[in-house]
């Protein structure tokens, strides 16, 4: 358990509440017609174990925007050293390799912006509605299974449906996952080690203990996304007072997880079947599947295969998007935070 004193508490406190005040200031700065949804994420917005003063670390942010050319050509006018070389293709080339490569996001990274290092991505409102469903790149969907700090809030019905959807998609693929009976943290890791699972970065470039670092300092906001879900869900039974859920997989629990699972699972459960000679159609490997104990095995492989295209995707066209320089600094950290992390354990 960690415990903080009182002159501790005193100080998170007051980087809170700096970094309150330098997140608006940051968002009132950029262009705001047509930005659908905003967010912080990361070690500068929730505490990491590991990560003692907050304050050193660089903010993330992920803008939501219904037109990305529209929205491109106002930020290029206004911080045209925010990008890197792409910017004298014009807007709609921007908007292009945004959505066309990669996870369908473009980041502008290690940028000196308001007196502060930050990063940030854009992303279309309807390809965000995309992955939420489907879970074709699990990239900003998958970011979106953990606490976030909502800055500008949707009132897209169909984005903030998606987003709900995505939180329950979460939840099936985790109880696949986890034992008859586990803690709430260890549903909470599971849940967020889904779209690490298969990123070739977690391999070198980021600390081996990154979800756990995520999830122990932060399992009062984890509770508050996931609440309502576990209490709505049938097939499971919280013991919140023992901190315990227990769960009985049969083939009729099993078969309700992998039918609510996102589509880009489902395609993918297809075809590592084919692979094995099995039937080709989804709603029999799905039935069939329910009945058999190793059908998490098949859940972990299909969720690993669509990070894994998207994390190399994205790696690729980040270099394009920063350009080389910044790329090389960018991963310069991550590669330091690793060896600082590992070297605790």
């Amino acid at each position: 358990m960690i415990r903080m004193n009182f002159h501790t508490i005193v100080r998170w406190t007051s980087t809170l509440v700096k970094r309150e005040d330098v997140h608006q200031r940051i968002i009132g700065s950029f262009p705001n017609d047509g930005m659908q949804m905003a967010f912080a994420y990361g070690s500068g917005v929730f505490k990491q174990t590991g990560h003692a003063d907050m304050s050193k670390n660089m903010l993330d942010y992920i803008f939501v925007v219904d037109d990305p050319q529209k929205w491109h050509q106002h930020n290029i006018k206004m911080y045209p050293k925010h990008y890197s070389f792409l910017r004298f293709f014009g807007p709609k080339r921007v908007a292009k390799i945004q959505d066309n490569y990669g996870a369908g996001i473009y980041f502008n990274t290690l940028v000196q912006h308001e007196g502060t290092l930050i990063k940030y991505g854009v992303i279309s409102t309807d390809r965000l509605v995309t992955d939420l469903l489907d879970w074709d790149t699990l990239y900003v969907s998958g970011r979106l299974h953990k606490p976030v700090k909502l800055l500008v809030i949707p009132t897209n019905k169909h984005l903030l449906s998606a987003m709900h959807i995505n939180l329950q998609s979460a939840m099936h693929a985790a109880l696949l996952l986890l034992p008859e009976s586990f803690t709430e943290e260890e549903l909470y890791t599971k849940i967020t080690s889904l779209s690490y699972s298969g990123d070739f970065r977690m391999q070198f470039g980021e600390d081996k203990n990154k979800v756990s670092n995520i999830v122990k300092p932060n399992l009062p906001y984890f509770r508050q996304l996931y609440e309502k879900i576990i209490e709505g869900e049938n097939h499971v039974i919280w013991h919140k007072d023992e901190n315990r859920l227990e769960q009985y997989p049969t083939h009729i629990s099993q078969f309700h997880h992998l039918n609510l699972l996102p589509k880009s699972v489902h395609v993918n459960m297809v075809v590592l079947r084919k692979r094995s000679g099995g039937l080709p159609d989804m709603e029999e490997i799905i039935r069939n599947l329910a009945h058999e104990s190793h059908c998490d095995d098949y859940v972990t492989r299909s969720i690993q295969k669509i990070v894994t295209n998207s994390s190399w995707g994205q790696s690729i066209k980040t270099i394009l998007t920063a350009g080389i320089v910044k790329s090389f600094r960018y991963s310069f950290k991550k590669v330091k935070k690793m060896i600082r992390g590992n070297n605790k354990n």
